[in-house]
């Protein structure tokens, strides 16, 4: 979504542009024209906002876990926000393996939030940034052992189970379950209804 950087407001009354810069993430709407032309007339001129002057930037708030190889056992993987602004936005999707280097900041509270908030605060990364370790499909290089490796599963007749056991694999047993997640993936077929609505499978 758009974080705005500068807010461009029109009077009525004078015609005049007024800028106004965002800093903060909460701000209050200008109201009243500041102009020279309306304090000279006495005339307080509404302002109206004009979103094609106004400068917006790309915002993504994103929030990363730890691997679960790398969680000490009995613990919780502990989870960190992330704000990516600019050209770093859409780079990260769910289920994506990254590193991101950024500056560690604390989320500034305003009003009544900062009061009761007192020394405590919460915290988030900006990133400056991002390398991805997963690969895009069409980014993937196969090589000749890969598929004589694909061609002996496919030829074993049991594919089934190999597929549902590489589903979650740290966990032990639960063969039934998924061999349904399995299906839930793979088995679906495309329906088309009888008012022309297709349901991807």
């Amino acid at each position: 979504k758009p974080s705005v950087q500068v807010n461009a407001y029109t009077c009525d009354r004078c015609g005049c542009e007024i800028f106004q810069p965002i800093t903060t993430k909460q701000f209050t709407p200008m109201l009243e024209c500041p102009s020279e032309e309306c304090k000279n007339n006495n005339s307080k001129g509404q302002l109206f906002l004009s979103t094609r002057a106004s400068k917006f930037l790309p915002f993504q708030e994103v929030k990363i876990q730890e691997m679960a190889d790398q969680v000490p056992v009995g613990h919780i993987p502990r989870t960190l926000t992330i704000h990516c602004l600019g050209t770093l936005t859409r780079q990260i999707n769910p289920g994506d393996v990254v590193d991101v280097a950024g500056i560690f900041l604390p989320t500034p509270y305003t009003g009544f939030k900062a009061i009761r908030a007192g020394l405590l605060t919460d915290t988030y990364l900006e990133a400056q940034h991002v390398n991805q370790h997963k690969k895009a499909y069409d980014d993937l290089v196969f090589d000749a052992k890969t598929f004589r490796r694909i061609e002996q599963y496919k030829h074993s007749g049991h594919m089934y189970e190999y597929l549902s056991r590489s589903i979650a694999p740290e966990i032990y047993g639960h063969l039934d379950v998924k061999k349904a997640l399995l299906l839930l993936l793979i088995g679906g077929v495309t329906k088309e209804m009888g008012d022309g609505m297709r349901i991807r499978g």
